[in-house]
């Protein structure tokens, strides 16, 4: 079934360019967006989603009211929901395995949204910027097929991608908006930012780090945040890059280095350490899953899974 615009059917553009030509009335939501004031999300009630991993719920949940994801430079943010149960999906793509990303956030959705008569499919897209090498360009089209490939009707209301997500700034194009958070009660969706990006989050970090595809994070029946085995590779050259330059790692770790966040490097140093020190079997004895629950104040807390 297609992706809609408008109720109508979209035509896949050739370009990004293309598409906002052809639908110049998405630059008001956009800009909408942009206007508004950044949010510090406290910890109480959110659920934080990192790069290569997308988390689903539903307005029920009664430990998770926010999911949020930043630092989104070439990347994208996705907000899949469907208006009947207010199932919920939250995802961080950045380029590897877009067509699964939003099918397996697709299937969430609608797995949460079985029994429910009324309501749409709606997606909000965020992210990406007019960067030197055009990722943000291709993660866009390829979004927008992956989309129109799915089996139900899903409506595009916010289109805020790469040249509606762009700002120039000494020469030097930005992105607008790094970070997201939808409220899983209302739908509503904000410009975010995020001071705890917890748990396990250089564990998460690494994963993705390592090359690990796209992963669920969260079971929303059990209302627990599971953080699956990953494949280990060992990295040798841990040591070498934690003795280089702040600029020698941005330029080989980042797709956009001259627009990182400030902490990126610091980031990209814990996960070197974490490689340095950490064998599997620590992390994931036995090969279970490490799974997290909301306490009493609203905080992640590690829970006992022992078979």
């Amino acid at each position: 079934m297609p992706l809609l615009v408008s109720n109508r059917p979209i035509q896949l553009p050739s370009s990004t360019g293309d598409f906002i030509e052809r639908y110049s009335h998405l630059k008001e939501a956009a800009k909408s967006l942009q206007s508004k004031p950044v949010c510090k999300i406290d910890p109480k009630g959110l659920l934080y989603v990192h790069q290569r991993e997308f988390a689903t719920t539903t307005p029920r949940d009664g430990s998770v009211s926010i999911l949020g994801t930043e630092d989104a430079t070439t990347c994208h943010m996705v907000v899949l929901r469907h208006t009947g149960s207010g199932a919920t999906s939250l995802g961080h793509c950045d380029g590897a395995d877009t067509e699964l990303t939003v099918s397996l956030m697709f299937n969430a959705v609608k797995s949460l949204s079985v029994g429910c008569d009324s309501g749409r499919y709606e997606v909000h897209l965020v992210g990406g910027f007019i960067d030197e090498r055009s990722l943000s360009h291709r993660l866009t089209l390829e979004l927008l097929e992956a989309l129109n490939c799915q089996s139900e009707n899903i409506h595009l209301e916010t289109y805020c991608l790469t040249e509606l997500n762009d700002v120039v700034k000494q020469n030097i194009h930005w992105p607008v908006i790094y970070g997201i958070a939808v409220n899983v009660k209302t739908g509503d969706i904000f410009h975010a930012t995020f001071p705890d990006r917890g748990p396990d989050e250089v564990i998460r970090a690494a994963r993705t780090f390592l090359g690990g595809s796209i992963m669920s994070i969260y079971n929303a029946k059990e209302e627990q945040l599971q953080i699956d085995p990953y494949q280990w590779k060992q990295f040798t050259a841990a040591q070498f890059w934690l003795q280089q330059t702040d600029q020698v790692i941005l330029q080989n770790f980042s797709t956009s280095p001259l627009v990182e966040p400030s902490h990126f490097v610091t980031q990209e140093r814990s996960v070197f350490r974490f490689l340095s020190r950490y064998p599997e079997e620590p992390l994931f004895p036995k090969g279970r899953s490490r799974i997290y629950k909301k306490t009493s104040d609203g905080l992640w807390e590690r829970i006992d899974c022992a078979a």
